[in-house]
């Protein structure tokens, strides 16, 4: 009770601090000007004092009621049991370096009951590590990945039966090794606008904590939203993918630099499109670097740097087309430095162009290229760059053209201690 009541009263003070913002000609005329409407959070000075996720989303509820608005991260170690789910024109700034939002410890259980399709509710053998509030997803064996998994937060436990906000996707068979876990973003924008994320570290304690998906979840996930920004945020040992995009427009991540994860580093996928990456760092993930997912197009993706990764620096493939790469570093990557992936001429990652960039010693793990085109793929354009075999790695060949790929110009670039091209034989 003491907790509940403590809750409503910061929420009725943030509320308070608050004020509505207009714009437009009519300001100052007919509509009343506001102030700009910022929450702090952390800390015995701040509106909301606390250091957890259910802090801050009492801000962001907050600035939500009216809007919009800034919500201010103090700085200090924030202990996130559930997502930070934002909303549209919501700005969630930290305070550079000294604010780090880390995962909380991991807890998973089995059904006891089968949780079927578009129930809100699941009768579980061990609540125990569950609390309101927290993120959950719930898979079986059956379906345990990409959009296979229902992700959602507990709104009440009862006994052993968890309720949460969102129906199940699909219908998890006890028997089949159906489980719920805590495994969850840690800040989220879904059917949100004009959301920026900035000046922050995630922690995602990975050792400790259950694995998510990329379609599903993220250290930073994006999922059905337009013209949002990511700036200046460093997601590191996440277990799963550090920065994914899912049917998207106009999304942004500059500065960025993803680090030591279980997934994939930056992970744009599902119909994203206009997607930039730039000026952001990727390496040492159990994944690619950079994976453009399915259809992913017109984007721009510049001055990256992407290295030590345990498969590919860049993949593409299913319907990514028309997007630019230009002055990025890819290096050190256990396998190539560009893969093109294994599609069908309808669905492969036509027109991409790569202009500028630094290519080298990849293969760390096995003879590599720095760039294969593999697939039905056409019309890449491969244009002064430096693809540079020289110490570590065994980029063996700058350029591989799969025997089914075509129309691949490839000019101006400089190409040290490798085999320039090779066509596969049909």
């Amino acid at each position: 009770m003491k907790q509940k009541l403590r809750i409503v009263t910061e929420l009725a003070v943030a509320i308070l601090c608050i004020s509505s913002a207009a714009s437009g000609q009519g300001i100052g005329l007919v509509d009343v000007r506001y102030a700009e409407k910022i929450i702090t959070v952390g800390g015995a000075d701040a509106d909301i004092p606390g250091f957890t996720s259910g802090a801050i989303q009492i801000a962001v509820d907050a600035v939500k009621t009216r809007g919009g608005g800034t919500v201010k991260l103090n700085p200090g170690t924030y202990d996130i049991t559930g997502p930070v789910r934002l909303s549209d024109n919501i700005t969630l700034k930290g305070s550079g370096k000294s604010t780090i939002l880390k995962k909380c410890n991991g807890f998973s259980t089995s059904y006891i009951v089968d949780a079927d399709w578009g129930m809100m509710k699941a009768v579980v053998k061990d609540a125990s590590g569950f609390r309101t509030g927290m993120g959950i997803q719930l898979y079986d064996d059956n379906n345990k990945g990409g959009w296979d998994v229902t992700t959602a937060v507990i709104t009440d436990i009862k006994d052993n039966v968890i309720y949460f906000d969102n129906g199940t996707v699909n219908d998890y068979i006890a028997a089949l090794n159906g489980i719920v876990s805590n495994g969850c973003s840690i800040v989220e924008a879904v059917d949100a606008e004009n959301v920026k994320i900035s000046d922050l570290i995630v922690e995602g304690n990975k050792s400790k904590n259950d694995y998510i998906n990329g379609c599903r979840g993220g250290g930073i996930y994006i999922h059905k939203s337009k013209n949002c920004l990511v700036e200046n945020v460093q997601v590191n040992e996440f277990n799963g993918d550090s920065f994914s995009c899912q049917v998207t427009e106009n999304i942004t991540f500059r500065g960025c630099e993803a680090s030591y994860g279980d997934g994939l580093g930056f992970h744009p996928g599902t119909g994203s499109d206009r997607p930039t990456v730039e000026n952001c760092i990727s390496h040492h993930y159990k994944g690619d670097g950079l994976f453009l997912c399915w259809r992913v197009q017109n984007g721009t993706f510049r001055n990256n740097t992407i290295y030590a990764n345990l498969d590919n620096g860049i993949s593409i493939g299913h319907k990514d087309t028309d997007n630019i790469f230009e002055n990025n570093h890819v290096y050190e990557n256990a396998n190539h430095g560009v893969l093109f992936r294994n599609e069908n001429e309808q669905n492969a990652g036509h027109r991409n162009i790569f202009i500028s960039n630094t290519i080298e010693n990849n293969g760390t793990a096995k003879e590599s290229a720095g760039f294969y085109i593999g697939g039905t793929t056409n019309t890449i354009t491969i244009k002064d760059n430096i693809i540079r075999s020289e110490g570590k790695g065994n980029q063996k060949t700058a350029i591989i053209v799969g025997k089914n790929s075509s129309n691949v110009t490839a000019e101006g670039n400089k190409i040290i201690g490798s085999k320039e091209i090779i066509y596969e034989k049909k």
